[in-house]
């Protein structure tokens, strides 16, 4: 495990912090996008933070792979149950994975619009609900202390500006 450049240790960025504090704190004010040119500390400050939830209440950070899958997000249905045992079963995805942790997506100006869509629709409802099959989950999708990153792009995607509260 690579250790973890302390929050508290970042200096500068007084606004930044401030909006990550204030996201794990009231987890409704919906998640930080971050922006700034590379090396400006945007991941050190979420993985940070997320180190200090983590040691205080065992929130974990879930990165979200600009390459997942739809069903990586959400969940699928456990095909290797299904067939070793024959009775259905469910998969967790990072959703689930990230329940009261942080959903972290660096670069999310590259995450395909159908994803971000997703991520959304869990954050507002609450709750994943999954049909896949003609079998149907459905699971608590409280990553309220999520933070999403993205690098210093020209024109920012309107669409991903309005996915968190804060920017």
């Amino acid at each position: 495990m690579n250790p973890v450049y302390p929050f508290s240790a970042i200096v500068g960025h007084d606004r930044l912090r401030l909006a990550l504090v204030l996201c794990a704190v009231r987890p409704e004010i919906g998640g930080v996008l971050i922006r700034g040119e590379k090396g400006t500390a945007k991941s050190t400050a979420v993985r940070g933070l997320a180190a200090v939830l983590a040691a205080v209440d065992g929130a974990s950070l879930v990165e979200l792979p600009i390459g997942a899958t739809e069903d990586r997000v959400v969940g699928s249905l456990d095909l290797q149950k299904v067939l070793r045992e024959g009775e259905h079963a469910f998969s967790p995805g990072l959703l689930a994975r990230a329940h009261g942790g942080v959903l972290y997506v660096d670069e999310v100006n590259l995450l395909h619009d159908h994803l971000v869509d997703v991520i959304l629709d869990a954050a507002a409802m609450g709750r994943v609900h999954v049909e896949r099959d003609g079998v149907s989950h459905s699971h608590e999708a409280d990553e309220s202390r999520r933070g999403r990153a993205a690098p210093a792009v020209a024109r920012p995607l309107r669409a991903h500006c309005g996915c968190a509260g804060l920017s």
